[in-house]
Parts: C-alpha cells; structure tokens; sequence
C-alpha cells in the first residue's frame, strides 16, 4: 500500500510551500523523564514478534523482567489506538494492528517503511521540517492534522502525534500515534457550513462574504494573474418591509429565498464561459451582494447589474399570493490595488443610497465626483458646531426697499460661513445641515443676537432717521426644538431694540403646515409686537382660508414670479416703460397682482424678491407691492454700507444706492 495522501515530497521540493491543512506545532521540551520506564536500553519491540521494547526492569539486577515485556506487548498490540513504534532513522520499527486497520493494510507489511510516508509528512516544509527535530532530539513532540489515503482508496482526516519514547529525548525511538478524526472535522464542516450560510436563502452570509472579499483584495490573489479588478453590485429590495408588514414573515422569508433563486441564476448565466460565477451572497434583511473577482470593466458589472432587475421584474408566485418587488442596486467597479473591504462596501452603500435617492427600481454607477460632494456635506456637517464656537460665521444684509419713496425699511439678516477650507459659503451650502443635525438652534441664536444687536447700533448711529427693522430667517428645526419665543425675549431685551423692528421670516411650507405648538409659537411672537413673515410666498400649496387665521403680517413674493417680469428687448425710441410693458408676459402680471390684492385685502404687506432691473420695479410699484428687495437695489453688504444706504430719498439725498449690481 502506499500509505500516503498525496506520496512524500522529493528531496528537492521540500524547501517550497506546499498547500495542505496542518495544525501542526510543537510543545515545550519535557523537564526529566516522563514516559518509559527507567533502564530502557531498546528503540522498540522485537520486529519480529511485534512486542513492545519499553519493557519493566527486574528490581535486583536491572534487566527487562519477562513479564512487564509479555505485558507491554499485549497492550501496545491490543490498544485501540493506532501506534507504531519508529527508530532513529525513521523506520517503522513495529506497528500495532489498529494502526494497519487505519490503514487499511497489515501491521507486518508497515515494518521498515518510513514512518514518514505512511502519515504524509513530507509534503508539507513546516511539518517536515519539525518532523526532523523531533527525530534528532531537538524538539520533544510534533502534532498535526493529515489527509491521508488508505490501500482502498478512501481518504481520512487524521491526527498525527509523534514523540520519544523516552522523555528524555536521547535518540531512544520515536512512539508514532494516529487517530481518526475524519468525523470531527466533518462536523467542523457542517458547523461551518451553518455559521457562514444564511438559513433562510441558504446563500453565503455576511461573515462568508467578508472572507472571499478580503481574499480577493490580498496581494498574492491578483500578483500573478488575474485582471487586478473587483466589482461589486450591492442591491436592495425596494418596500420590502410593506410585505413582511401585509403578509407576514413566512411570506417574507418566502420571497426572499425566490429573490436568491433568481439572483443565483443571474449570477450563473452571467457567468457563461468564466471560470467562476460571482459569489451571490445575503448580508442580512433584504439586502444582497454580488461579488465579481477579476472583473473586466465597468460594462461587466453594469450588465450584471441589469440581469438582476430584470430578473426580478416577474412576479413571484407565493404561498397563493402573487407578489411584485423591485431593488435598487449600487454598483462598483475598481483596481484591486489600493482597495480596502471598507472602502469598497462604503462605495458600494453610497451608490445603493444614491439608487434609492434617484427613484429606486434602478442601479447607479459608482461616480466618484458625486461622492466628492457627499464628502465635502460631510466634512462640512463634522465641523459645523465647532465653527460656531470658533466665530467663523458672518451677517451681511440686504436692504428692503420701499416702492414708492425708494427709502430702506429694513434689511434681511443673510449669513456667511467663512470656512477655513473652502472659503465663503452661502447658507444653501450649510443651512439645510444645520437643520438635519440640530445646530442650527445655537447658529438661530447667535444670527438673532447678532442681528438685533447691529440694527440698534444702527438705530442710535442715525436718531435723525425713521429706525429700519431687521429680517431674521427661523427654521422649522428652531420652533420645535427650542424656547424660540423665550430666545426672541431675552435677545429684544439685551439689545434694546423694539419687536416692532424685528421681522422672522419662516417659509411657505412651514408656516402653513404649522399647528399645535409651532402656531402657538407664532401667535406668542406677534402678540410680543414682532412681525412674521412668509418667505418664497407664492412655490408651496397655501391654504388661503388658513393663511386669514395665521398670525402673519407680510408675505415675501418668490423671486420666480418677479423674474418673469423680464424682457427680451425695448422698442426702440420708444419709453422704456412703454416698451416694456408692451413685451410683458400678462400671466404673470396678473399673479402678482392677485397676490397682491389678495394680501392687502387680509391686512398684509408684500414684498417682492430679486427685483434685478426698473422695469421689474416699475411694473411692482404698479401693481401696488409695497417693498422690494434684490440686487437693483444692492448685494447683501457688510453692516457699514448699509450705514451708506441710509438717509433721506429725493434730490440732494442719500436715498438709497445701487450697490454692485450685476
């Protein structure tokens, strides 16, 4: 029989690696001697009987005595375990019949085979190499884990244990010991099977994903061959929590066994002459990935991608129901190099969140500028708070302006963030952050307190001059989420400056969705002597009914309506106001006009937004719009050069100036 799983390692292949399942190690050198007894002068049992040469010694003379020998034999040749007693050399000296049933050979035919062969330690460096320790004394015990091959032809999984026979390591014999363990590792592989399978779909889990994905982003995995490329399509299916809901989790868990039938199909068709289907795998709820080593480019994966949703476009037909489901999937594709697994899986959640954002029922492209952006949002979100305690945000203001005399009013508070990293940003860059997160309750303060307290300044450096008011814009977030009433108090109060003069601005859809408590909030503010208005009046659904019962004093025009006053050309020689009013879009006219009468009508002010050119103000003051606000008149400024801005219209006075128009 050849008794070895794959044959000995020749000579000179033993200094390369050989792949094989080893658990082999070695323990520490034994202190004294701990096995035979003492007075053994034999490496092992007569070959030819096939006895035991450990053998008792007689008390008064020192020799083996007859029966510790006779009783030694018996044992070593009955025991169940397998064994074989081996020279120095190496050679099976002896061998007990246990060790031949293993083997499925003769004990008599393993003497003078090399021990080595027999349990196929040669084929692995490490193994052999420890081997040879144990032989010349060097190390006291080797044990490890052998497939090996019996004379029928069948395969075992083996646990191998070689050591002296004296303890004391003195080249006495080596006891090789062999024991079956080929039911331990098959329950090792079922146990295995259930720790890294999902039970339900019966696919690689997450845990089983995560393994093949390091794998495959190893170096030594794409070095020497391959096309150094790994694609990932991460999908979800879309409203899938609705069926468990209406259905049930046994029709959930149905249908998502049938989603994995399908996906695993997909994967194999897609597959077609490759070496290897991508590995289908459920990483937990309704959420799958399909992983594609040594991809060939982005159109690989975006056709995967494809396969998938319209394999799942059929109904599914369960437990008598009849169920439709869509998924969204996120796609990646990438060098291997460099790629990390939580890079990738970041990449590829980024782009499913970017599917389902898009409409769902659809995969996206992994798009690195976007992600840029969703980077810069998140730098920007990190930093928001720590900026607001640093003093890296700024007013400027922008005046509004009366129609009819041209003289300031008031000014909106508008604010800046003077980032360190990116420069000057305008509020749409930040502001909808501070919202999600919650700062913007203390920024809410810090532009209230701040923009009280420069309208008073500006109050008493022009007592000659009726006092302007000041805008202040409140998010929804600032009513529900903090004393917004008890905020405006104390600051009114600190700053000196009358309600009257102050103006928070909340937009359409939020004050016309407003109840319970934020009404509350608006009814409590007016009845102090602030002014509320509606910002971007005229884009959202308005209630008109419950517009009369809010406690509202001025409606602010979107600038939508205002920019449809504008004019390809004027007649020429003609009066400008003439030619315009000739090319003028009725429609719009008569929008604003109704608004605006509307508005009178219930006691409100208005005031129109991006007023750009005269002929835009022109047409507003027509039309009875009592204030305007835009760059005909000036850019959001500094406070100083709104101190420039005030002072008396009409000839000889200041009035109001056009600051950078466009």
């Amino acid at each position: 029989m050849s008794g070895t799983s794959e044959g000995p390692a020749p000579a000179a292949d033993l200094g390369r690696s050989v792949v094989t399942e080893s658990d082999s190690f070695l323990a520490p050198r034994a202190t004294g001697t701990t096995g035979a007894p003492t007075g053994t002068t034999g490496t092992g049992p007569d070959s030819s009987t096939g006895g035991d040469a450990s053998a008792g010694t007689d008390a008064s003379t020192g020799a083996p005595g007859a029966a510790s020998v006779q009783a030694y034999r018996s044992v070593f040749a009955t025991a169940p375990l397998a064994m074989a007693v081996v020279d120095a050399d190496g050679l099976v000296v002896s061998a007990n019949a246990s060790l031949g049933t293993l083997l499925g050979t003769g004990p008599g035919t393993l003497a003078g085979c090399a021990a080595a062969d027999l349990v196929d330690l040669a084929s692995d460096v490490g193994i052999w190499h420890a081997y040879r320790e144990v032989l010349r004394g060097r190390q006291p015990r080797l044990r490890c884990t052998r497939r090996l091959k019996r004379a029928d032809g069948h395969s075992l999984w083996a646990q191998v244990t070689v050591e002296p026979l004296d303890g004391s390591g003195d080249g006495g014999g080596l006891l090789l010991s062999v024991t079956d363990v080929s039911a331990r590792r098959e329950l090792q592989a079922r146990l295995r099977h259930l720790q890294m399978h999902d039970p339900v779909t019966r696919l690689p889990n997450r845990a089983l994903f995560f393994e093949r994905l390091t794998g495959a982003l190893e170096a030594e995995s794409y070095e020497h061959g391959g096309t150094g490329r790994i694609g990932l399509c991460y999908l979800d299916l879309d409203g899938f929590k609705a069926v468990n809901d209406t259905h049930g989790h046994r029709v959930g868990d149905r249908l998502l066994a049938a989603v994995a039938e399908r996906l695993t199909r997909c994967a194999e068709e897609a597959a077609g002459h490759r070496s290897g289907a991508p590995l289908v795998a459920r990483l937990g709820g309704d959420e799958f990935a399909l992983l594609v080593e040594d991809s060939t480019g982005t159109d690989q994966l975006a056709d995967l991608a494809q396969a998938v949703l319209t394999a799942l476009q059929p109904p599914f037909e369960l437990l008598d129901r009849r169920l439709s489901v869509t998924a969204s999937v996120g796609v990646v594709e990438r060098h291997t190099a460099g790629t990390t697994p939580t890079a990738l899986m970041q990449a590829a959640d980024t782009t499913l969140y970017w599917a389902k954002a898009d409409g769902r029922a659809r995969w996206t492209l992994f798009d690195p500028e976007r992600n840029a952006t969703r980077m810069t949002r998140q730098a920007l979100a990190a930093t928001l708070r720590p900026a607001i305690e640093r003093g890296e945000f700024a007013l400027e203001y922008q005046p509004l302006v009366g129609m009819e005399d041209g003289r300031v009013r008031g000014v909106e508070a508008l604010i800046r963030w003077n980032h360190p990293q990116f420069g000057v940003l305008a509020p749409n860059r930040f502001i909808a952050l501070a919202e999600e997160d919650g700062s913007i309750v203390p920024l809410g303060r810090w532009i209230l307190r701040t923009a009280c307290g420069q309208a008073r300044r500006w109050q008493l450096a022009h007592p000659d001059e009726p006092p302007i008011f000041v805008s202040v814009n409140v998010a929804v977030r600032q009513v529900w989420d903090s004393d917004l009433v008890a905020d405006v108090a104390r600051t009114l109060e600190e700053t000196g400056l009358a309600p009257h003069l102050l103006q928070l601005e909340l937009t359409e859809s939020a004050v016309m969705g407003s109840a319970g408590r934020p009404l509350e909030v608006l009814r409590a503010l007016s009845d102090m002597g602030v002014h509320i208005a509606i910002d971007d009046f005229g884009t959202g659904y308005s209630n008109l009914a419950y517009l009369s019962r809010l406690p509202v004093s001025v409606l602010k025009l979107d600038g939508a309506f205002v920019r449809g006053f504008q004019y390809d050309a004027v007649t020429p020689g003609a009066d400008d106001v003439k030619g315009a009013s000739s090319l003028a879009n009725p429609a719009d006219e008569v929008i604003v006009e109704a608004m605006v009468q509307l508005a009178h009508r219930l006691g409100l002010s208005v005031t129109a937004e991006c007023v750009e050119t005269s002929d835009q103000a022109t047409r507003l003051r027509r039309i009875g719009c009592d204030t305007g606000q835009g760059w005909l008149y000036s850019r959001p400024v500094a406070p100083d050069r709104i101190s420039a801005l005030l002072g008396p219209a009409g000839p000889g006075g200041a009035g109001v100036q056009a600051v950078g128009k466009p």
